[in-house]
Formats: C-alpha cells, sequence, structure tokens
C-alpha cells in the first residue's frame, strides 16, 4: 500500500508533511505481520517494506546480515552473493566494516555451513526475534482514515507546486499517477519546453515508458536518464538520480527499449555492448557485453519481456536471453547495416530494415526469412536505405517503411505499396527517423534540414514544424498523449504538445 511514497515523487510530498505534522513516515500496515514475517524469516515480503522505511543503518546492516547468513545456509549462495554486491548496505560495510563484510565474503566461498561457527551462541530464532525486536522499535502503523488524510494532502501539495497536473488520477495500486489521456490524435503545433543537455553532449536516443510515466535518454557521453517530462528536470525521486548516481555504458548510447511492463530499460551503446536495468532502483540487472561486434542500432524487448531484439552496424539481428544471458537467435542474411528490427504485434514474426534498401520479414522461432522486399527506389535505380519499420495500429497487415530519401511508404508484408508520403523536397530534405502516432493517426518523419513532416496516414502531408537549427538525431511520442519529442546535436531534447 505505501510502495509509491518511496518510489514516486509524493516521497518529498510526504517528507514535507512530516516536518509540518511531525507525523512518521515509517509506518507499516501491520505491526503484528511485520514482526511475524521477520521472525519467520519471510524475507521475500520483510525486504520490500524495509525498502521503504527510514531506519538506522545499524538496525539495517544487522538485517540484511541476517537475509545473507541464511541465503548461505539454504546454499542460495549467487542470491547472498548478489545481495553483497549490489546493494548500499552491502556497500557501506564494505567501505566502513571491511572485516565483516569480507567475513561474509568468506561464507559464500566455503563449501560446507557450519551453525555453531556462523550463529555462535546465539540462535537462528532468537537472533531473528532480536532484529525484529529492534526493528519494531522504529517503526509505527497509522490508522486508514489518517493515512488517506495524509494521501490528499500530500496530492494537494503536488499539485499547489506544479508537480500533478489538475485533474491527473493517481493509482495507489500501482503506485502511479495516470497522465490525461487525449481522446484525439492532433499533430503538434508548439514548443512545451526544452530539456537542454549542454554544449559537448547531446541525446542520441529517447522513449517514453509505455505507461507514460518516464521519459528515459541515452546520450553521447554514455549517461542513460530518466526525465519528469512535465517539468524538464531529472526524476530526482529516483534514488539512484538523487545521489548523482546513473545508469550507464562506456561509450555513446544510441538505442533504447522498455519493456511493456515499463519496470526494464535496456540500452545499447556504439561498441557493440547491451545493458538491462531496472528503472526504479538503477540496478544492472544483465549486460551483453558481446551483443554484437559493432554498434547497436535497435532494441526491442519481447512481449513476455524474457528477450531482446537487437539490430547492429554488423549487419544482423540477434535476439538475447534475460535469464541466460546468452545468445539465443540470430538472423543473418542482409549485407548492410541493420537500422531497425522489431517484433510484430504478435511476437511470431520479426521484421528488420536495412541500408542495403531491404526490408525483410523472418519467423521469430526458426530465424528463417519468410519475405525481403525493396520499397520504390529513386531515380536512376539509386538506392534507398531503410531507415525505421513501424506496424500500423490501424491495420496488423501494413508496416510504415521511412527511407533516407525524402519518402515514406505504407506497405503489405509481401511487399507491396499502399500509400506514399512524401516531404516534397528535392534536396536536403532526405528523412533520418520516423515515429507513428500510437493509434496510427499521424505518421512523423524528421528532416535532415531540421523539420518535422507531419502527415496524416491517409497520404495527405499536414504540417511542417521546424524542430532544430542544425543536426537534428531522432524523435518519439508519448504513448497516449499529443506531445512529440525531438533531439539534435545541437545539445537540447524538444517537447512539441499540439
Amino acid at each position: 500500500m505505501l510502495q509509491f511514497l518511496k518510489e514516486n515523487a509524493l516521497t518529498d510530498t510526504f517528507a514535507a508533511l512530516q516536518r509540518e505534522c511531525q507525523v512518521s513516515l515509517n509506518t507499516v500496515e501491520s505491526m503484528e505481520a511485520f514482526i511475524a514475517d521477520i521472525n519467520s524469516g519471510r524475507w521475500d515480503a520483510v525486504l520490500p517494506t524495509v525498502a521503504q522505511l527510514k531506519l538506522p543503518r545499524s538496525k539495517l546492516e544487522d538485517l540484511y546480515e541476517q537475509v545473507v547468513l541464511e541465503m548461505i545456509e539454504l546454499r542460495e549462495v549467487d542470491t547472498a552473493r548478489a545481495m553483497l554486491r549490489q546493494t548500499a548496505v552491502f556497500n557501506r560495510m564494505k567501505q566502513e566494516e571491511p572485516d565483516r563484510f569480507l567475513k561474509l565474503e568468506h561464507l559464500c566461498g566455503k563449501t560446507y555451513f557450519d551453525i555453531r561457527e556462523v550463529y555462535g551462541q546465539t540462535p537462528k530464532d532468537k537472533r531473528r526475534a532480536q532484529i525484529a525486536h529492534a526493528l519494531s522499535q522504529e517503526v509505527t502503523t497509522v490508522p486508514p482514515a489518517r493515512l488517506m488524510a495524509l494521501i490528499g494532502q500530500a496530492l494537494k501539495w503536488q499539485q499547489t507546486q506544479g508537480l500533478l497536473p489538475q485533474g491527473t488520477n493517481f493509482d495507489l495500486f500501482r503506485g502511479t499517477a495516470q497522465g490525461a489521456r487525449d481522446e484525439v490524435e492532433r499533430y503538434p503545433t508548439q514548443l512545451d519546453r526544452t530539456i537542454k543537455f549542454g554544449s559537448k553532449i547531446h541525446p542520441e536516443i529517447a522513449r517514453f515508458s509505455p505507461d507514460g510515466q518516464y521519459l528515459i535518454t541515452g546520450s553521447v557521453d554514455g549517461l542513460v536518464e530518466v526525465w519528469d517530462f512535465l517539468t524538464g528536470r531529472l526524476k530526482k525521486d529516483l534514488q539512484y538520480q538523487a545521489e548523482d548516481r546513473f545508469m550507464m555504458h562506456d561509450s555513446a548510447v544510441i538505442a533504447l527499449a522498455i519493456s511493456r511492463d515499463s519496470e526494464m530499460v535496456a540500452s545499447g551503446s556504439q561498441d557493440g555492448k547491451v545493458k538491462v536495468f531496472k528503472i526504479k532502483t538503477g540496478q544492472l540487472l544483465r549486460k551483453f557485453d558481446s551483443a554484437h561486434a559493432q554498434g547497436i542500432t535497435s532494441l526491442s524487448f519481447s512481449r513476455d519481456g524474457t528477450h531482446i531484439l537487437s539490430a547492429s552496424y554488423d549487419g544482423l539481428a540477434r535476439v538475447h536471453g534475460l535469464k541466460s544471458g546468452k545468445l539465443l537467435k540470430e538472423f543473418r542474411g542482409h549485407t548492410s547495416y541493420v537500422n531497425y528490427a522489431m517484433y510484430t504485434p504478435d511476437g511470431t514474426q520479426v521484421i528488420t530494415g536495412s541500408s542495403d534498401s531491404t526490408v525483410k520479414v523472418w519467423d521469430a522461432k526458426s530465424c528463417d526469412c519468410l519475405t525481403s522486399f525493396r520499397p520504390p527506389q529513386g531515380q536512376a535505380g539509386t538506392e534507398r536505405a531503410v531507415l525505421s519499420v513501424h506496424s500500423n495500429p490501424q491495420n496488423v497487415d501494413h508496416i510504415l517503411v521511412c527511407t533516407r530519401s525524402n519518402t515514406a511508404f505504407m506497405m503489405t508484408m509481401q511487399g507491396q505499396v499502399v500509400k506514399t508520403f512524401q516531404s516534397g523536397k528535392k534536396e536536403g530534405g532526405d528523412f533520418v527517423a520516423s515515429w507513428l502516432s500510437p493509434r496510427g493517426a499521424y505518421l512523423y518523419c524528421l528532416g535532415e534540414d531540421g523539420n518535422v513532416f507531419c502527415f496524416e496516414t491517409i497520404g495527405k502531408l499536414e504540417s511542417v514544424l521546424q524542430v532544430a537549427e542544425k543536426g537534428p538525431v531522432g524523435l518519439t511520442q508519448h504513448p497516449h498523449r499529443n506531445l512529440v519529442a525531438t533531439w539534435s546535436t545541437e545539445g537540447a531534447l524538444k517537447l512539441w504538445k499540439a
């Protein structure tokens, strides 16, 4: 119930309320259940609860140490090692109490577990009881009516600070603010706000999370950052960002994908590596150091979030397993860069677009190429590199194919052209990126001249919007709002609204 207090922007709100009302935030739903969980060693229930509380470091270390010892006793050594190496509690212990930390590391390496050696004169049950008593002194319960009053005050405070727009619904069960959904899709016409990165830093890629809560960018300096697109500021309610710790790579981040549940972000870098992070904690969940021999151009999660599809300048598309950390499948057949790779909506096929001017459709299981076709080429046989491919929400049998030219195409999965979209510019208007609106009403194509060409998908050019003076890189759209983000080498990301 209280998880959202920690994981969302309301944390700062309740901190302010605490100072004014002298109300402790260290609350649990049931003191009896909290103590019973500790005494029974139900750590899967205890740790998420404790994560929402502000506890003395010594008591927190005692708790985490007990959990690690019990994991070792159960021979869950990998879990114990992961806790030692990936949690802030043990990071501090390693720095300030190295002997205590090294003892735990040493126990992880032993092939046997001696209860008397580990627990000494204090049995496990008694140690649990001591920890339960110590933690119970730090927490309290809040009557439901009082809790709801605090939540109401917090939401009002968020609105007065401009952090939560008027009319926004907050889902207490999911812990997220449900932004207004635009009922009718409209193309952008005006600048909403600008996010500046610096004179020598610029975003290479940006994506909104499927739930509409996050805007995540990957930049030339290797950082992966999470933004509040309503304020144009970094989300400091994410603790790791508040502490100036970031998800990052050793080279420029040029591809991003976010899982359907908005829990994970996959990032791909110029040196061919892929990393997967947990957005709310910044924890590195998996890395693929040899995902590709060259830079990653495109990433996509499978529907169930267990696989990652990647494309690369090395001419390949690959599927990687999140659980195994291994290369599972490879789609080989293009003769140049693979600029884009995506799953079809039902997940049974993979579609790739390449600088060799072809679009290929593959069987997702067997990796067999089912069909290959070329969008219409330029005059005198000039080849047009395929930059991106998007599924059409209005017709699953149609795809939008954007080429490195002044033309994009609506095509069937067999390669037949249904509609053509042209910028009308003969020089300097080649497209560098494209995006399809969530419900498929509009196609946005970013030109090398810094203009976004807004097409109705029935084929009509509705608007031309200048978004950059030089160096346009990419664009994307919010999943359920008429808000388009564009970025360029000028060092800024701009948000445009209808």
